[in-house]
């Protein structure tokens, strides 16, 4: 039984050395992608293109009027804004009407039924881009907020650096508590694995938008099949990233917490149903990898938290004692992430951090009920619409 018992222990202290080590490198990835990552100046253009400034909204009462009016408070001279209604059961349709008729710049739109076999939001893209008419289509997201002098600052890097395409990195707001302590957690991955110096790097294969910001080129955007190759995708900003640096463009990524913000879940459900789109869609393409990701996931997040108390009661074993230790060091190290993500990036109080356990374990059971659902076909919710599980993609794990 003695020596089950220090086997076990051995296996323990193996696989959390393991994940100590992950985080350091997390860690120091993290920082240096901080510091090295390019940020988006504040700088005047000296060519104007025409930009066209797609905004899709659903069911964005709460957001999509503050949202048009940092867009059509933009210094920039040259740009058109195309609000597009989709089937919206709230007053978004007559909050974007009446700023639209208040707003010369501002097009409304109301989406064409949705044909089978599109995302919803794929859909509602296209339609904007078939009713713009500017040389550069930026793509952002209804609940967007914008500093007066981002299309200015990145038309002037497309041009000044011939970029094909362009994405910001936003300040990712936080609504509600449990947004606040999961997504410190959560976003270790995004500047980790989605870090500018992949994404920058031409010999790098990773390329992504964020959903909430990126600019391309319209020919560009036309030579990689526009949102209509990428229709059926739950994650079309990823795809489309994905696309265009497959395709041999120009695509640059910059951090701009400083001039844009954006929101990833509102409350409990859409922060649960989000996890979900993370893993749902990538089960349909590679169920391997989907499940691979929640029981590495686990460990990375909530194992050290559970080893923590296990070891704390055989203190008497000197291999539990090293285990202890190794897992106390693992779980400030996480903690310490989480702080460095709601410090620099969420620019929220670090306190948020210190509940990282309670973080883990949703993000992991997160995971599990996607991954659940997914085995048994079910689909998932997005922006008030239910996506069946065999009709949609997608191109990998995203954020």
């Amino acid at each position: 039984m003695s020596l089950a018992f220090d086997l076990f222990n051995i296996i323990l202290l193996s696989i959390m050395i393991g994940v100590s080590c992950a985080w350091i490198y997390f860690i120091s990835y993290i920082a240096r992608s901080f510091k090295k990552a390019p940020k988006l100046d504040l700088a005047i253009s000296t060519q104007y293109p025409k930009v066209s400034v797609i905004v899709p909204a659903r069911n964005e009462e709460r957001f999509i009027e503050n949202c048009l009016k940092t867009i059509g408070m933009q210094d920039y001279p040259n740009y058109n804004i195309i609000a597009i209604n989709d089937s919206s059961t709230d007053k978004t349709a007559d909050i974007m009407k009446e700023y639209a008729s208040r707003n010369r710049k501002v097009v409304f739109v109301e989406a064409e039924p949705k044909p089978d076999g599109w995302a919803g939001k794929n859909w509602v893209c296209y339609q904007g881009y078939l009713r713009s008419d500017g040389d550069l289509l930026l793509f952002t997201d209804a609940d967007t907020d914008y500093n007066k002098s981002v299309i200015s600052a990145a038309v002037s890097k497309i041009t000044d650096e011939d970029l094909d395409a362009l994405t910001l990195i936003p300040r990712l707001v936080c609504l509600d508590p449990w947004t606040k302590i999961t997504l410190p957690l959560l976003s270790t991955f995004l500047h980790s694995r989605y870090s500018p110096l992949r994404v920058n790097d031409p010999n790098h294969g990773i390329g992504y938008f964020f959903g909430s910001f990126y600019m391309i080129k319209r020919s560009v955007y036309q030579a990689i099949g526009t949102h209509s190759d990428v229709r059926n995708e739950l994650v079309e900003d990823g795809a489309l990233g994905s696309r265009v640096k497959k395709s041999g463009y120009r695509l640059k990524m910059f951090r701009g917490e400083h001039l844009l913000s954006a929101i990833w879940a509102r409350d409990f459900s859409s922060l649960w149903n989000g996890l979900g789109r993370l893993i749902i869609p990538l089960y349909r393409v590679n169920r391997f990898q989907a499940i691979s990701i929640f029981i590495v996931s686990s460990f990375l997040f909530l194992f050290p938290f559970l080893v923590l108390p296990y070891s704390a009661l055989f203190m008497d074993n000197t291999t539990v004692k090293i285990l202890f230790g190794v897992s106390a060091f693992t779980s400030a190290l996480i903690i310490a992430a989480g702080m460095i993500e709601a410090h620099l990036s969420l620019k929220i109080s670090m306190v948020n951090a210190l509940v990282a356990p309670l973080a883990a374990a949703i993000i992991a059971f997160g995971f599990l009920s996607g991954v659940v659902k997914a085995g048994r076909r079910k689909g998932v919710k997005w922006r008030d619409r239910d996506y069946v599980y065999s009709r949609y993609s997608s191109q990998g794990f995203t954020l």
